[in-house]
């Protein structure tokens, strides 16, 4: 909790005015019953002139009522702004921060909280929060002036009271004692309940194609049920837990409003206190009373806001794993080149190795391609060029330096990458593809679109580069989304080029022709290559064979036809395919002739 009411050094001259201003409402709420005073013993009763009424003291007292009640909305009003403008500032500086903290998290730190977990916390948890401390800057002073204020008023009428109310009092903390003790545990599971309904949330929104394709909507529909009645399970337990509280409150307050009524009447009637008095002594055993009440909801929120608070903790004080190096001063640079010396890796959450002693050297504008069966590490390979991960073993090196020793930005500015999975942002096409460079001119972009073959179809769209793409890309094909992918990471003009089998989606000849204008525009960048293709990666510099996490054979297509078992068995095995499907291709093309004579005959 410390760490989030740091927060709150920008803004405590905001909470002070807040609670400044609380306590002024709360000082009318506490006068009011005085005045009530007066106006029944002096100015109906007329106690102080032998039994007669005083109407002028009434009016004028009535009058000062009206004043100060005024004055007391004024001061709750802002007390509320001010109370609101503090919390919400708080909450818009946690979220901001949180936000850019999980901007810097590594890939194995994302897994590890969970796509729907950081969701919760940057959005219910800051909230529950914001709750806490507005609830701490407002509620904590209303109910600790009621409490001291009311009972030093209700002293000051008469001691007898008072004991009324040290009888209530115990009754009322063991009641909130009670019920915080039983709902604190089960905010925790509250809070894990909410990640996991919003993991399964996010989970069917984002892979709602493969649910319908697969119908599995109401398997979908029973997982999410289930997770909403283990959350709708616990928020029930905890409302039953409170549903206890008022009603007790409620049975001990109006217990406490009769022993008042009981008292000051045998105290009226002996003549050692007046009927105002009375009356005073129960609004102040009321407000005595509610503000414990409201004490026990600060207790409530408090027990919510600490367990959001820790969550938050986490994710503010997560020191990401990939740390910034310093680049050394002077040495040379070999522009775009990039060398794996001895290098092993294996992701944290499985300790097999995925990569074995890789030794690779990349020349500067070569095109390197790689190939291997499903699983044999290529995805890992290129990760590690701009460090998305660290090799467990070994050293990766761009341009001569070890990753590990450059700032992240500059090694990644080196570095453009383009994915299979083409990430879009519900935004322009022009804008999706200028997150490559941002200061690119419209001719920038347009060439960069031209090499990936993109150019024609965006043309073609509604609105052109202006037009707006659905969330994650879907209202474009998977060949169009590619071909924006393409274009963004050509924009960048970066020295050295990833495709991770980028180009799954696009037919062979406009493969071809983006190819083609990578050879003649882009002959001065390292391209390295990942597909599955062997017509993709046959024209390449040097092929890597990859056959469970090593290196089998490296050469030109024709060396690795000669030398490589592996790449062989690749070769063949497409061949094999394509012949397949070329022969289904022409039975068909057969039997519909066939159909066509026998039709005509």
């Amino acid at each position: 909790m410390g760490r989030i009411l740091s927060y709150m050094k920008k803004y405590w001259f905001l909470a002070l005015l807040a609670s400044a201003f609380m306590v002024g409402e709360v000082f009318v709420d506490l006068l009011q019953p005085r005045l009530m005073e007066i106006i029944v013993d002096r100015g109906i009763l007329g106690l102080d002139r032998g039994g007669v009424p005083d109407p002028g003291l009434v009016v004028s007292t009535g009058v000062r009522m009206i004043f100060i009640v005024a004055l007391g909305g004024l001061f709750g009003l802002l007390s509320a702004v001010f109370t609101n403008v503090t919390g919400q500032n708080l909450g818009n500086d946690v979220r901001k921060d949180c936000f850019r903290n999980i901007m810097h998290f590594s890939f194995g730190q994302m897994d590890d909280f969970s796509t729907g977990s950081l969701i919760t916390r940057i959005t219910n948890d800051v909230t529950q929060v914001q709750q806490l401390v507005m609830q701490m800057i407002r509620g904590l002073v209303r109910c600790c002036m009621f409490f001291f204020g009311g009972t030093a008023a209700l002293l000051s009428l008469d001691l007898s009271f008072g004991v009324i109310a040290a009888c209530a009092l115990p009754l009322i903390l063991i009641d909130i004692i009670l019920v915080v003790w039983k709902t604190n545990p089960l905010f925790s599971l509250l809070q894990a309940s909410l990640d996991r309904l919003n993991s399964i949330m996010q989970e069917n929104v984002a892979g709602v194609r493969v649910v319908k394709a697969f119908v599995q909507e109401d398997a979908e529909e029973a997982r999410f049920r289930e997770a909403d009645r283990e959350l709708t399970d616990i928020q029930f337990n905890v409302q039953m837990m409170l549903s206890f509280l008022r009603p007790v409150m409620n049975i001990v307050l109006n217990l406490a409003v009769v022993g008042i009524i009981y008292v000051g009447a045998v105290r009226v009637q002996a003549g050692e206190t007046a009927p105002g008095a009375v009356m005073a002594a129960i609004t102040y055993i009321s407000q005595i009373l509610n503000g414990m009440m409201m004490l026990a909801m600060i207790f409530q929120t408090l027990s919510r806001g600490l367990v959001s608070a820790n969550r938050l903790k986490e994710v503010l004080d997560a020191s990401p794993d990939l740390k910034d190096g310093t680049l050394p001063e002077g040495g040379a640079r070999k522009r775009g080149t990039v060398a794996f010396r001895n290098v092993s890796f294996a992701y944290p959450e499985n300790p097999a190795c995925v990569l074995h002693d890789i030794d690779l050297e990349i020349r500067g504008g070569e095109t390197l391609a790689v190939i291997g069966a499903t699983g044999s590490g290529k995805t890992t390979l290129v990760s590690l060029i701009p460090r998305f991960y660290d090799p467990a073993g070994g050293i990766v090196e761009v341009d001569g330096i070890d990753v590990r020793k450059y700032p992240l930005k500059e090694l990644r500015d080196r570095v453009s990458v383009c994915l299979q999975k083409s990430e879009l942002f519900s935004t322009t096409i022009r804008d999706n593809i200028l997150l490559g460079k941002r200061d690119a001119s419209e001719e920038e972009l347009r060439a960069a679109a031209r090499a990936a073959q993109a150019d024609d179809f965006i043309l073609q769209q509604k609105d052109g580069y202006d037009t707006e793409v659905a969330e994650g890309g879907m209202s474009l094909s998977g060949g169009q989304r590619q071909r924006i992918a393409i274009s963004r990471a050509l924009l960048k003009k970066a020295e050295i080029l990833i495709f991770d089998d980028s180009t799954s989606a696009l037919d062979l000849k406009t493969e071809a022709q983006l190819y083609e204008a990578l050879r003649k525009d882009y002959a001065d960048v390292t391209k390295i290559i990942i597909a599955q293709r062997i017509a993709s990666v046959r024209n390449a510099d040097r092929i890597v064979v990859l056959d469970s996490g090593t290196i089998s054979a490296c050469g030109t297509h024709e060396e690795l036809m000669r030398t490589s078992p592996v790449y062989r068995d690749i070769c063949e095995s497409q061949l094999r395919q394509n012949e397949g499907e070329n022969t289904a291709t022409g039975n068909a093309g057969g039997r519909a002739e066939r159909t066509q004579e026998g039709g005509r005959a």
